[in-house]
């Protein structure tokens, strides 16, 4: 029988899923597990489960080091590690002890398909995407995937030649700089930008093309990260003149300031677009003083500006930050405050899919707790992973008391587990997926009935645990040396 064409779309694209994830598993023979778990408030249900087997492979679980991380979070690995993971933020980088390449550090394209990283022989730097290896240089950086997993770029140092760096894209070496910066590709792949240091000038570089030379961008050139708009046509980066920054936005420079920021680890993250790529906001300091500038109007002026709190609602008509006054914090919505807490979550702060809807993490004393519209949700040892569902309506979270994590949904506990990953919900909003695991056993939970256990289940890339249809759902499960695409289809009763 002839499946309806929404059917078959999804199951051409889950098929292209599983082969990426094929991919994977056979050019690298490894998997840095971690797990995710499921729970919500929608009737229990029955489970119709099947596996198909994928592939041998080497299987390393990987977990969180913290539900909320804070600074540098390393695990410790055993005398005979192969794999580790290092948590900042919400960045996680995962490095890999090859036979051939000893240890290296995977990328992997947006699309699952591709793997890239940096390896050294004989002295000589090189990056191996696909199997396939480059040219060798003397020091290496990078890579980076674009957006459309289709194109590659990276940094090339090289020690021989006096200051000679610069910028291979798609294999193609760019022009020789004293000093280049980490490239970036535009949201549709089309365009290249990194800064670039002659002398004592620094610039832009943005398809090839020189920007205006200026003394210095951002605090230090290794740490420009140019902006390219959602729609992939604006380009905003940080400029300095003698002791004042200002933002440069399609080649037109801002009001200078005592500063701009802040940014997140290593890179300036200003300046913000917001969805639609028609409005511009950033973090400015005067004196000991912060304020966000939205489309040139500053707002008030206060003790700090929380770091990657600065966010546009999807509609992009409203804007939110997380804002200081002596020791305590507080969300500001479209200019008026809210109220004040001894701590804000990092990078908890979001808007509703439909843009009317607010919520955040705060803390007061060591308690943390979810605010939702301004009312306050119960406190814990820690809260993390917040998220809405695709129709605004409910909300979902992580959080901790005596040592053990669960999933709240619609302020409802789900079952307490000695770890738990982020919860997503289904595209109809309906059901809710994340992360738990008891002892050294992982298993997706739906509507809080555990599933089948397994020894780890993926979560990088796309080997997530994935809501096919608001019914149906699969993830990568290993047992033992051997990978499975799990697929489960929901049964209400």
């Amino acid at each position: 029988m002839k499946q309806p064409e929404g059917l078959n779309n999804k199951a051409k694209k889950r098929e292209r899923r599983v082969h990426s994830i094929f991919v994977a598993a056979i050019s690298f023979a490894f998997l840095a597990a971690m797990v995710v778990s499921c729970a919500g408030p929608t009737p229990a249900v029955n489970r119709a489960a099947s596996e198909r087997f994928i592939a041998r492979v080497n299987v390393f679980p990987l977990r969180p080091v913290s539900l909320i991380p804070v600074g540098d979070k390393e695990l410790t690995p055993e005398d005979k590690w192969v794999c580790y993971g290092n948590w900042l933020g919400n960045n996680h980088h995962v490095c890999v002890k090859t036979e051939q390449y000893g240890c290296v550090h995977p990328r992997f394209s947006p699309n699952n398909k591709r793997l890239a990283f940096v390896a050294i022989e004989h002295h000589k730097y090189f990056v191996v995407v696909d199997g396939i290896e480059g040219k060798r240089y003397d020091v290496t950086f990078g890579p980076k995937f674009s957006p459309d997993s289709q194109r590659v770029a990276y940094g090339v140092y090289l020690a021989q030649a006096v200051n000679k760096q610069f910028v291979v894209v798609d294999g193609i070496e760019g022009k020789q700089y004293h000093c280049v910066g980490t490239p970036f590709f535009s949201p549709d792949s089309k365009r290249v930008a990194y800064s670039a240091e002659i002398g004592d000038k620094c610039f832009v570089v943005v398809d090839g093309i020189e920007g205006k030379e200026y003394r210095a961008l951002g605090e230090q050139i290794s740490k420009v990260a140019p902006i390219f708009s959602p729609d992939s046509q604006r380009v905003g980066y940080v400029a300095r003149e003698g002791r004042k920054a200002f933002v440069v936005v399609d080649g037109i420079e801002g009001k200078h300031y005592d500063g701009i920021g802040p940014g997140i680890g290593c890179y300036s993250t200003a300046p913000v677009f917001s969805p639609d790529s028609q409005r511009v906001a950033y973090v400015a300091e005067v004196g000991n003083k912060q304020f966000v500038v939205v489309d040139g109007v500053e707002g008030k002026q206060y003790d700090g500006i929380k770091a990657s709190s600065l966010i546009f609602s999807p509609d992009s008509k409203r804007v939110a930050y997380a804002a200081e006054i002596g020791d305590k914090c507080f969300v500001v919505v479209d200019g008026i405050e809210g109220k004040q807490y001894d701590g804000m979550g990092r990078g908890t702060l979001i808007f509703s899919p439909d843009s009317k809807r607010v919520a955040y993490g705060a803390y007061l004393s060591d308690r943390g707790f979810v605010v939702v519209d301004e009312i306050e949700g119960k406190q814990y040892d820690a809260i993390g992973d917040l998220i809405f569902s695709p129709d605004s309506k409910r909300v979902a979270y992580g959080a901790q008391a005596d040592n053990k994590r669960f999933v709240v949904v619609d302020e409802i506990e789900g079952k307490q587990y000695d770890d738990i990953r982020a919860p997503i919900f289904s595209p109809d909003s309906k059901r809710v997926a994340y992360a738990a695991e008891i002892g050294d056993k992982c298993f997706v939970v739906v509507d809080e009935i555990e599933g089948k256990q397994y020894d780890a289940i993926n979560d990088i890339g796309e080997g997530r645990v994935i809501f096919d249809l608001r019914d149906s759902l699969y993830y990568l499960a290993a047992k033992g040396n051997s990978l499975y695409l799990a697929e489960e289809t929901i049964i209400p009763r």
